[in-house]
């Protein structure tokens, strides 16, 4: 039996997980990462760090981010309370969807995560209070990796649903699409 439903999105790569949700009187179970399941569709690669956020206010804004090799990596986002309007914005060189995003909805009730593959940014907006996000990376953190698009670039247009309560200093200073440059990959060790 799939514990997980996985489904294509409109950006390549990007992919739906519908996690099957098992209960009885006493409460339920969920698989929240299956390796069997997920290698099925590409994803091969250990995970190597998990992260959970939380966020106080609805309307707070996180994003857009990801890690540039070599540490690039793929993220599997999941929402365990309240709900986000998540986004994943297509980054990679040459990519035929370059500047393209897909939104999804994920909450605690929906039992959806998102996967994204390496060189698509994410980032998300809260849609209400006390939420709650758990992130598989297969890659750890790298800050020399580290880069992103500024989520309220108007080249890339998002439309966040509710008017913005909090963002952060460091997303507001992130290039605009058309600024955004990898940086250098770090020197090899002699």
């Amino acid at each position: 039996m799939a514990h997980l439903e996985i489904s294509k999105t409109d950006l390549s790569g990007v992919l739906r997980l519908q996690k099957r949700k098992l209960g009885d009187a006493r409460g339920h179970f969920s698989r929240l990462f299956c390796a069997d399941e997920l290698a099925a569709v590409g994803l091969d690669e250990p995970l190597q760090q998990i992260n959970h956020s939380y966020s106080a206010r609805a309307g707070t804004l996180r994003g857009m981010h990801l890690q540039f090799p070599p540490a690039a990596e793929t993220k599997i986002v999941s929402c365990l309370r309240g709900s986000v309007f998540d986004v994943a914005l297509d980054l990679r060189a040459g990519s035929d969807s370059f500047g393209r995003w897909v939104a999804e909805p994920l909450s605690a009730e929906n039992w959806v995560s998102l996967l994204i593959p390496p060189g698509v940014a994410h980032g998300f907006q809260t849609l209400t209070d006390d939420v709650e996000l758990l992130y598989f990376h297969t890659a750890p953190y790298r800050p020399e990796c580290e880069g992103g698009v500024n989520p309220l670039d108007e080249e890339t247009a998002i439309p966040w649903p509710l008017p913005i309560s909090q963002i952060s200093a460091r997303d507001q200073a992130l290039a605009t699409l058309s600024q955004m440059r990898p940086p250098a990959a770090p020197a090899a060790p002699r």
